[in-house]
């Protein structure tokens, strides 16, 4: 339905507090950087979408699920017509380790560490509205990429010599916030089609000082609501940016300047499919292809594309208490390469990197390889226009091994993750 001007400048008001809070939110906590659950990638945003294994593609469940996942499902948040605000965040708590193993004269001598254990924040902040009968809009903040690890306090001594200094202590830090707005319009009784401009702030550091860049891209989307079943569909273009300065890759050849290193947040596409077999339950199945291997950056460091899938289930247990869980499963992304050359050099965008330094780079300093993940979450209603929700994931330990060439004089690289995660939002109707 259609509001009065009064009401539209109550909702100007709103959209305005709502993106100040968003920026000071990610001035205050957005300085830690995150490991992700998909590649890089978080697998939902908020705590409703990742209590159901990051699904939203169909038929989300809050304002911020439709910001991330699919723009034309605006007007399939269970709000309706109303217009929502979603602030929330996400604390994240990955558990990174490594272990090294280097051929001596005496046999082989094997390093290892946890990377610091340290939680990060991750802020979120979605807002829909109705604009007239046809049309809803949506802004959403939220961080929606990032990894990194620190074993600078490990003191690895890869060449036998502690005083050339300790070349394993690791540190990378990658940071991808992402700032929204969208539209979206129901067409018929059944199809809606949305669309979303989208800015990104992106921030790299790999203990030579941190480089930033922006992004800007789109997400384009369809939605099918036949009553019982809804399907949904997304597409997300390549965001691309540039980190300039950011790391001296070919030093080793007595090169003194500063390199950049270009990332590109990948394609994506995405379908999904709801179901309601009865009033109080929702399942729903999505689909995502994550297309790294043509991403440039992850296309340098061999990643591949990437198939993800999740199911997740909602059911509303009593009037005001509505429960929820699910599972998220993707391929680790980073290839195992074996029979590497130690003393060789590997090119990097342009700039010769010894092979061994590339190696530890992406297995050990960015070790995205988590698949398996289960979920579960909560929601509370408060009073008639405001939720709490609550969401927890696992992302179940995986390990990453590759080995050199080399014979009995091999170098063997090992990595694992393992991943926890508690998120929290309160949903106001308004």
């Amino acid at each position: 339905m259609g509001f009065a001007s009064g009401q539209n400048n109550k909702q100007g008001v709103v959209v305005r507090k709502a993106l100040v809070i968003a920026l000071v939110g990610f001035m205050i906590v957005g300085a830690g950087s995150a490991l992700a659950t998909n590649g890089d990638n978080l697998m939902g945003v908020g705590a409703v979408s990742r209590g159901m294994g990051g699904v939203g593609i169909a038929m989300p469940q809050d304002s911020v699920s439709a910001v991330f996942n699919n723009p034309a499902a605006l007007a399939a948040c269970p709000c309706g017509v109303q217009s929502e605000s979603v602030f929330g965040a996400t604390i994240f708590a990955p558990n990174p380790s490594a272990k090294i193993t280097l051929p001596t004269p005496t046999g082989p001598v094997t390093l290892e560490g946890s990377s610091g254990g340290q939680a990060f924040v991750i802020p979120a902040v979605g807002v829909t509205m109705s604009l007239s009968d046809s049309w809803r809009m949506g802004v959403g903040a939220y961080g929606v990429s990032g990894m990194g690890t620190d074993y600078r306090d490990q003191k690895w001594d890869l060449d036998g010599d502690p005083s050339n200094g300790y070349e394993g202590d690791l540190y990378t830090k990658l940071e991808v916030m992402k700032f929204v707005g969208m539209a979206s319009c129901q067409v018929s009784d059944s199809l809606a089609l949305g669309a979303a401009l989208n800015g990104s702030y992106n921030s790299l550091d790999l203990e030579q000082g941190s480089a930033h860049d922006y992004g800007l891209g789109g997400q384009f989307g369809a939605l099918l609501n036949l009553g019982a079943v809804s399907i949904g569909a997304a597409y997300t273009t390549p965001e691309k940016s540039t980190h300039r300065n950011v790391y001296n890759f070919d030093a080793f050849m007595g090169d003194s300047d500063q390199d950049d290193l270009v990332l590109e947040s990948p394609a994506s596409y995405g379908v999904g499919v709801a179901v309601t077999p009865a009033q109080t339950l929702v399942i729903e199945v999505d689909a995502k292809y994550l297309d790294w291997a043509n991403a440039k950056g992850y296309q340098d460091f061999d990643w591949e594309s990437q198939w993800v899938f999740a199911i997740g289930a909602q059911v509303q247990a009593t009037e005001k208490v509505t429960v929820r869980c699910g599972y998220n499963y993707g391929k680790n992304p980073v290839v195992e390469h074996n029979g590497w050359d130690p003393m060789g050099v590997t090119s990097v965008q342009g700039n010769p990197v010894p092979t061994f330094g590339y190696e530890m780079l992406r297995t050990v300093g960015f070790p995205a390889i988590v698949e398996s993940h289960a979920t579960v979450g909560l929601s509370v209603r408060a009073a008639d226009n405001m939720s709490l929700h609550l969401g927890y994931m696992h992302a179940f330990e995986n390990t990453i091994t590759e080995t050199s060439a080399g014979g009995p004089f091999a170098i063997t690289l090992e990595s694992s993750l393992e991943e926890d995660s508690y998120s929290f939002s309160l949903a106001w109707a308004f």
